[in-house]
């Protein structure tokens, strides 16, 4: 066991650096956090317990500069950075530069980052694992010929995926061999010039499917997990609404896939908290494994609500070399939880981002109600990161509970200045499809398609 940790540089922003600054004060830990220019007059730098100045507003230039973050590291003479999600989060060659500097990085090895965040190598690893991959090629596409041997063992519609992706980019379907040729020539060059890295590799394309998730911790021994998040409420791959225990799954199916993801990580030596994503095919009740994210989750209080264990807390501990002080038997989880992103944008007008100064705002409260933001009335949303403003996560003792108690906490909810997605989300769970827990991943698009040329949707009868 080290030592444990009494100092912590927190590389980010927004409501996970306010979420970090809030774990690292319960544990007598002294939070430092490195903000950029343009976030000069946020909460975290005011509730923090030091904070500097790394950059220019752009991101480049502060969130995801490397030796700024570094420097600030050794001049407040912190134990370990937090690099919360997003920015430096995934970034294996910050990790070994973490390492290198003996600097503690609140997270897995760079090994582990770098093997996890290629594609490729992660559903090698999986497989190792025994755990289910889609149907697909076993490394990466080099030329037109190789596509075309997969495809024609697969079928169509095929994914081409870049290697290093993420996030839901790098990402292109496959209709027909007609077409094949040439998406995979487009794709390669996307991520060429996105990732850095022209690797690709195809995979049968499921067309109803949910996503869903395992919740990890680890302390490089003991490998547990929290249960499952189901995701599928998605625009564009990119997820809105994510509830806690899934809807669907079946007690063995869930089991099942909770045992895959602790088997990949102990196949990888994982250690630190992260997240096993998988595809669930809702015609033959399958999972696959698609990725592993490397780091805490926007959405990870949906597991802390169901499990009442802060993941937070226990990711400081374990950089700080605590062994976990809980077996499988002590993590129970109870009732159903929901989390709706609120978002600085405007559903009415293609979910543009809406940057501005918040005039009024006011948090829901009451029992089983969790709001995490930064925000506060006067605030300026500053117009050069991520719209993300805020996480309303609400837990009731059954899903319906949880449903209703989201929706008057959206009512409650004011956020006056600016447009966010808040009215949105609620038109979402009036609907029939989302309260019955019977949908896939396309649901959130058919519901726009639907909108957009003057139909309604099926709603809760009330």
């Amino acid at each position: 066991m080290g030592e444990p940790l009494k100092s912590v540089l927190i590389a980010n922003r927004g409501e996970i650096a306010l979420r970090v600054i809030r774990a690292c004060k319960e544990l007598g830990i002294r939070s430092v956090l490195a903000y950029s220019e343009g976030d000069a007059n946020s909460l975290p730098v005011k509730l923090a317990d030091q904070a500097v100045c790394i950059g220019p507003a752009q991101a480049t230039a502060s969130y995801r500069n490397r030796r700024a973050v570094i420097s600030a590291a050794f001049a407040y003479k912190v134990d370990a950075i937090h690099p919360g999600y997003g920015f430096l989060s995934e970034n294996a060659d910050f990790a070994a530069l973490c390492e290198e500097e003996q600097i503690g990085f609140i997270g897995p090895a760079a090994g582990i980052i770098r093997r996890m965040g290629d594609k490729i190598e992660a559903k090698k690893i999986a497989r190792r694992a025994g755990v289910p991959t889609v149907p697909g090629s076993l490394g990466a596409i080099a030329e037109y010929s190789e596509a075309l041997a997969v495809a024609s063992e697969v079928g169509y519609p095929l994914l081409i995926k870049a290697a290093a992706g993420g996030g839901g980019r790098g990402m292109r379907v496959v209709e027909t061999a007609q077409t094949l040729e040439k998406d995979l020539t487009e794709i390669m060059s996307e991520a060429e010039v996105a990732f850095g890295d022209p690797s690709v590799y195809i995979e049968r394309y499921l067309t109803d499917i949910r996503h869903i998730e395992i919740q990890v911790i680890s302390d490089g021994q003991t490998v547990l997990h929290l249960g499952e998040r189901d995701c599928t409420a998605q625009r564009r791959n990119q997820k809105l609404i994510e509830e806690s225990p899934s809807p669907v799954l079946t007690a063995e199916l869930r089991q099942e896939m909770a045992d895959a993801a602790v088997a990949l990580c102990h196949e990888v030596g994982y250690k630190n908290a992260g997240t096993v994503e998988f595809v669930f095919d809702n015609v033959e009740r399958k999972f696959y494994f698609i990725e592993m994210n490397t780091r805490i989750q926007v959405e990870h209080p949906v597991s802390e609500m169901v499990s009442g264990i802060d993941l937070i807390k226990l990711q400081l501990q374990i950089a700080g070399g605590t062994l976990l002080n809980l077996t499988q038997d002590d993590i129970v989880i109870t009732g159903h939880a929901i989390e709706c992103r609120i978002n600085a944008e405007d559903p009415e007008n293609n979910f543009v981002p809406r940057p501005g100064t918040i005039t009024s705002f006011r948090a829901p409260g009451g029992f089983g109600i969790r709001m995490d933001t930064h925000i506060e009335t006067g605030y300026t949303i500053p117009p050069y990161y991520d719209s993300m403003i805020g996480k309303l996560i609400c837990w009731g003792k059954d899903r319906d509970e949880a449903i209703a108690r989201t929706m008057r906490a959206l009512d409650e909810l004011v956020i006056e200045g600016i447009t966010t997605t808040a009215p949105f989300h609620k038109k979402i769970l009036e609907t029939e499809k989302f309260v019955s827990g019977d949908f896939n991943t396309a649901f959130v698009a058919q519901f726009l398609e639907t909108e957009r040329a003057g139909g309604e949707f099926a709603l809760l009868q009330t």
